[in-house]
């Protein structure tokens, strides 16, 4: 057959492709969850949260991020903990970076939130217990930071610094 008439992949078939590689990776994990229950001598452990999502990056890479409070460890193993990873979401503006950070089930005043010029770190402990550390895309004034917290849902809205010109200093030469 020549190579007029071979079907070419389309987006599509790409998608499937990876889609059907994502549930194979969903089912092992099940499967070593289930195992890891069966062998937890008895204990009661719990709640269970994991979930991904999938995204493109501004380079075109897809991006897939884990939350919840089973981790892998570095031999591929699930790990239960007690600390939940919640889902954010950081958007970047002109002048500012907003965090959204699901945290169902905590008080208000349960919640710590801590920043630097890089940096943000979501604490919260209540009958639940969360933690999470971003990483900024862009240099934030640490004081200009507002926290709202609504059903579940807190957002932390940062100030960008003022990124100076790389236009430098005219030197005087003598």
């Amino acid at each position: 057959m020549s190579s007029f008439f071979r079907r070419r992949r389309s987006i599509f078939d790409i998608f499937d492709d990876i889609m059907r590689e994502f549930e194979e990776e969903i089912e092992r994990i099940e499967r070593e969850f289930e195992e890891l229950a069966r062998s937890s001598s008895g204990r009661t452990i719990g709640p269970y949260y994991y979930g991904v999502r999938i995204t493109i990056g501004p380079d075109g890479v897809p991006r897939v991020e884990e939350f919840g409070n089973i981790k892998r460890t570095p031999t591929g193993r699930p790990r239960i903990s007690d600390v939940i990873e919640p889902l954010i979401d950081v958007i970047e503006d002109d002048d500012e970076v907003i965090i959204v950070a699901e945290l169902p089930g905590v008080e208000k005043d349960k919640i710590k939130v801590r920043a630097t010029e890089n940096k943000v770190i979501i604490k919260a402990e209540n009958s639940r217990k969360y933690y999470k550390e971003i990483d900024l895309p862009a240099k934030v004034d640490p004081s200009s930071a507002k926290a709202s917290y609504r059903n579940g849902v807190l957002e932390v809205k940062l100030k960008k610094l003022e990124s100076k010109k790389e236009e430098g200093f005219e030197v005087k030469v003598e």
